[in-house]
């Protein structure tokens, strides 16, 4: 068992090694994209099957590797296959990706580190059984933690895989909507920070907060009825 992970960290090592000793970052830049903007546009419409195919793959990779391009790539969506279809396409790879990611940290780590930390853990694992889904909706929502480490934290714990990719997909529908949105214009994209303006950050938290404050409310008042003695 130990070494098929050590196998499986080496080939994850080599994928990143060659992304960064290839230059492959050049490819996920705005600049590129408006380029090649035309280009994958024609191809697209010639076979739009092979490319959407070809696309997945690629965002699947790049999100289980946590490397850099997801967001460009979010913003080509938008540019060349709309906005319906583009986040359509988006919200699959993405989630497939941070599944695998989740699945690859599980595998490689969750077993070492529950064992290690079994009494600190213990309260975490519990809490997560009970309300992981609210927590994990916020996080998706409120950009916190980073995509990559939430990924492996997610992957560290007993969430349920189930669980956590319908979340994860329902959670980062709304950053989804609004990057694939500025791709469809992405002439006047300037820069990524530019995509997500303060306020629409800010938003995005409190949309990601609602649940989980109106949960601890409804907590907050059924423990005071029972209390007092009064019963729903």
């Amino acid at each position: 068992m130990k070494h098929k992970k050590i196998l499986i960290l080496l080939a994850f090592a080599a994928l990143i090694a060659l992304f960064f000793a290839l230059d492959v970052g050049r490819f996920f830049s705005l600049a590129f994209i408006k380029e090649q903007q035309a280009s994958f546009a024609a191809l697209y419409a010639q076979r739009p099957v092979a490319v959407t195919v070809c696309f997945v793959a690629v965002y699947v990779l790049i999100t289980a590797l946590s490397l850099p391009g997801a967001a460009i790539m979010t913003l080509a969506a938008g540019a060349s296959f709309g906005l319906v279809w583009g986040t359509v396409v988006v919200s699959l790879a993405s989630t497939l990706g941070a599944t695998l990611a989740m699945l690859a940290a599980r595998y490689l780590l969750r077993d070492a580190i529950q064992k290690r930390f079994a009494r600190k853990l213990a309260e975490v694992n519990s809490g997560i059984e009970r309300e992981g889904g609210l927590y994990l909706f916020t996080l998706r929502l409120a950009p916190v933690i980073p995509f990559f480490a939430l990924n492996t934290l997610m992957g560290l714990t007993r969430m349920k895989v189930w669980t956590f990719f319908w979340v994860s997909e329902l959670g980062m529908l709304a950053g989804t909507v609004a990057y694939v949105n500025a791709g469809t214009e992405i002439a006047k994209v300037t820069s990524l920070r530019s995509v997500l303006s303060p306020g629409l950050i800010g938003s995005l938290v409190l949309l990601g907060l609602l649940p989980l404050v109106v949960k601890k409310a409804i907590d907050y008042a059924k423990q005071r009825r029972k209390k007092t003695g009064v019963v729903a």
